[in-house]
């Protein structure tokens, strides 16, 4: 949601700290505003000396239209890997059918699907949340039916971890 000055400036900031390599940014933007991927965005995220990776968060193929299609691929053909993070949404996409088709889609737009992320517990989302051992399940299901590289890494978040725990 940043402009383009105050990103700049704050991925100059992150690259002057030496021990930094990589910069990953998650973002919905390329799917609700795919015209936010412009060339000056492209060009800053090319000239820095961090790695930069953007990771989108599409959770149904109906979100990824020609626009989210065309900006994506922008990003990828300017160098810029593009990831994505799904959530295991009930009664949204939470079917071997609705996943299946969105990590193909993602695929066949060399997005590389990352995450399928449980539903954290948060205030106002518990409608939406599915249980553990059906994601399991889903996961199975996918990785019977989907080359290893379209499915990816079921995660939660747990409190007081560094980073999200894989959920086998």
């Amino acid at each position: 949601m940043l402009v383009d000055d105050i990103l700049q400036s704050l991925i100059e900031q992150i690259a002057s700290i030496p021990h930094l390599q990589r910069l990953r940014i998650h973002t919905r933007l390329p799917v609700v505003v795919p015209s936010r991927v412009t060339d000056r965005l492209i060009a800053m995220l090319k000239q820095t000396r961090l790695t930069c990776f953007v990771v989108l968060h599409i959770n149904h193929v109906n979100e990824i239209d020609d626009s989210v299609a065309a900006a994506s691929a922008n990003l990828i053909d300017h160098g810029i890997p593009v990831l994505n993070q799904a959530v295991l949404l009930r009664d949204v996409n939470d079917s071997f059918d609705a996943l299946s088709s969105l990590f193909r889609r993602l695929i066949n737009l060399r997005i590389i699907p990352y995450y399928l992320h449980q539903l954290d517990h948060v205030a106002g989302a518990a409608h939406f949340a599915v249980d553990e051992a059906r994601g399991r399940e889903l996961i199975g299901q996918l990785q019977d039916a989907l080359p290893g590289y379209a499915v990816p890494r079921y995660v939660v978040e747990q409190p007081n971890q560094k980073c999200k725990t894989v959920l086998r």
